[in-house]
């Protein structure tokens, strides 16, 4: 029997419980403008995260880690510099986390999770979309939730300034940074 999504008035959410996030069906992605004419993608490799649907809506919470010195552009000097002091310093500040502090519902399967993203010692609040994508039993017996999340934050409110200027008077480093979050979460026995 596959988990049902619970629905009430009108909201498609994800059926209370604890689930944790597994990261070997999930990716924590995300997007940046290079020199201002094309985009550069990376991820984290090592992350993990919980979701806690109660009852009510108001009362469920997210949590997520992220190990930042698992970043992978694809680009080893690229990583490189990405985990030294200009950027992340994963020397100083290891991990990313975001708690939420409020879930708003806007109808179907959307809500808007909003709460602080601590990066590089830095925390600010947030708001991400999210869109639960269904729920599902594994054929090993284990209880899913999909759910798709995105934001942009700008990187200089995080203390993530290092940039050069381009001849034409552009930049190298695009500010504004879209994040990427798919999780496939399992829920706790």
């Amino acid at each position: 029997m596959a988990t049902q999504l619970q629905t009430e008035q009108g909201i498609v959410r994800v059926p209370t419980g604890v689930w944790h996030v597994d990261p070997a069906h999930s990716s924590v992605e995300f997007e940046v403008k290079h020199m201002m004419i094309a985009t550069v993608r990376g991820r984290f490799k090592e992350f993990e995260g919980t979701i806690v649907a109660a009852e009510e809506i108001a009362d469920s919470r997210v949590y997520g880690t992220v190990k930042a010195g698992s970043i992978d552009t694809n680009d080893e000097a690229r990583d490189a510099h990405l985990r030294s002091a200009d950027f992340l310093d994963v020397e100083r500040y290891p991990e990313i986390h975001f708690e939420s502090s409020r879930i708003e519902p806007l109808g179907g399967p959307r809500f808007r999770i909003l709460g602080d993203l601590t990066l590089k010692g830095v925390t600010r609040e947030v708001a991400l979309d999210a869109t639960v994508e269904g729920a599902e039993r594994d054929p090993w017996g284990n209880d899913r939730v999909g759910v798709r999340v995105r934001g942009t934050i700008n990187r200089k409110d995080f203390g993530l300034t290092w940039q050069k200027m381009l001849e034409s008077g552009g930049f190298l480093v695009g500010e504004e940074v879209n994040l990427l979050i798919d999780v496939s979460a399992v829920k706790a026995a």
